[in-house]
């Protein structure tokens, strides 16, 4: 069976390994880049080339930031309360909880969560370095933004248990029915989160 030169083929497989990119999604992106404007392919490559060689991680919070800027812009900002730090698993995490615009505090940055059959252990993220962060003592409130599934409730109980006696109080982000939503249509996790940390009305 006749197939697409050797080029074409490395392509798509290089497209296939990209997260949630399957064989076809990756055959379609391969031909949209051979068929758009040779500058508009190559200026996708230097934007790849010029992420993996500028961005590093912030030596503070482990977010991202440029080569030449030690701390990333929530660090840098002096507006930022420095005593709240808010614990997330990935960057896209604290961006999503940047575009709320609500929060006020700092961020520390996992790096992943724990996830014993796929190799991650707490050497794997940057727990050292948090614990180390608060055990400096200008930390008053410890906020667990982990994801809200096993893998993530776990990790944040290791970052609690490991913090226990350091009596920085651990909180965690409220669960439960969204604003808007149906009881009907709930599922049991979230019913019970909202049971469990009801308030007075």
């Amino acid at each position: 069976m006749a197939g697409y030169s050797t080029a074409v083929d490395t392509l798509i497989a290089a497209l296939g390994r990209l997260p949630g990119i399957g064989a076809k999604s990756a055959e379609r992106l391969a031909h949209h880049l051979l068929k758009c404007p040779p500058e508009e392919a190559l200026a996708l490559a230097e934007a790849i080339r010029e992420v993996k060689e500028r961005i590093r991680h912030c030596q503070t919070c482990f977010h991202l930031t440029e080569a030449e800027e030690p701390l990333c812009a929530v660090c840098r900002d002096p507006r930022r309360d420095p005593t709240v730090v808010c614990v997330v698993e990935q960057p896209r995490d604290l961006m999503a909880l940047e575009r709320a615009a609500t929060y006020q505090g700092v961020y520390h940055v996992l790096l992943g969560r724990l996830a014993p059959l796929q190799g991650v252990g707490p050497e794997q993220l940057t727990v050292d370095a948090l614990e180390a962060r608060v055990r400096a003592g200008q930390v008053r409130e410890l906020i667990m933004a982990t994801n809200p599934n096993l893998e993530g409730d776990g990790t944040a109980l290791l970052v609690a248990n490991r913090l226990a006696d350091t009596g920085v109080p651990v909180t965690r982000l409220a669960r439960g029915l969204a604003s808007g939503s149906v009881l009907e249509f709930a599922n049991k996790e979230m019913l019970a989160d909202a049971l469990s940390g009801r308030q007075r009305f």
